[in-house]
């Protein structure tokens, strides 16, 4: 695949315009996007960017991060704190996701998102209180493993890093996390899954699939 070389600024503002323009096939006045990566690459900073974008046009967004959705240190860490079929598939609780973020975006729901739900430094919850997005508000969630889950994306970005990049960009601690990653690139193939691949290896100067 081709990438192009372009600045985060030029990224945000390409993909809010493209998100404008965007209709859920489900019917849902909702559009629902992923950003998915690895922490180390910070998906999260693309959607925060693209939400600033929407906003300028006028366009509400919600930006939502899969790790406000941990499951307790009691489940999560049952079979140790490296144990990583569970940091794979356990970690993160994809049934509340599904119960407090997609569920109320269907066609024909309220629109009334719990935009976090566990605090894991705390570990309790957070007790966030309910957002209202109105019609056309457009849900922006970011995290690692996404597109594995059949979460009903109407646009998923991919937010790559090479494994070198990703091992030099990973904190040393978190090492052990790195398999997991390998195992997503040959389960899932998220870059060529994704409709939007952008390459981050060197966070200075991505590069995007157009």
């Amino acid at each position: 695949m081709r990438l192009e070389a372009i600045t985060w600024d030029r990224l945000g503002d390409l993909l809010a315009e493209r998100l404008l323009e965007l209709k859920p096939a489900d019917g849902s006045p909702w559009p629902r996007i992923a950003f998915d990566g690895a922490p180390a690459a910070r998906p999260g900073d693309l959607a925060r960017r693209v939400s600033e974008a929407l906003r300028i046009r006028g366009r509400s967004s919600l930006v939502v991060g899969t790790e406000g959705f941990l499951r307790p240190a009691s489940v999560r860490l049952e079979y140790g704190h490296r144990d990583l079929e569970s940091y794979y598939s356990g970690w993160y609780d994809t049934n509340a996701l599904w119960r407090e973020v997609f569920g109320p975006l269907e066609a024909g729901g309220d629109g009334r998102v719990l935009p976090d739900l566990w605090d894991p430094a705390a570990d309790r919850a957070t007790r966030s209180p309910y957002v209202q997005l109105p019609p056309g508000g457009v849900l922006l969630l970011h995290g690692p493993f996404l597109l594995r889950h059949w979460f009903p994306f109407d646009l998923s970005v991919h937010v790559r890093l090479s494994p070198g990049a990703l091992r030099r960009r990973t904190p040393e601690a978190e090492h052990w996390t790195l398999p997991a990653f390998e195992r997503y690139e040959q389960e899932t193939g998220p870059a060529g899954t994704a409709d939007v691949l952008v390459r981050a290896d060197d966070p200075r100067h991505p590069a995007w699939s157009g």
